[in-house]
């Protein structure tokens, strides 16, 4: 089922999600994505279930 973006999510992380569930996308891609702010730290939780660490 798709996620919807609701007002409390980024610009790309129902595109981001859907990525990773398919999957399309490793947890190292999802870790880049909150790099580059398409995603926040939490957000990263929500998709792959683990906290975000910067390297």
């Amino acid at each position: 089922m798709p996620t919807k973006k609701t007002d409390e999510q980024s610009k790309h992380f129902a595109l981001v999600k859907k990525y990773y569930d398919r999957p399309l996308w490793s947890k190292a891609r999802v870790h880049k994505a909150v790099e580059c702010k398409w995603i926040t730290a939490d957000e990263y939780k929500e998709i792959t279930g683990e906290e975000y660490t910067a390297e």
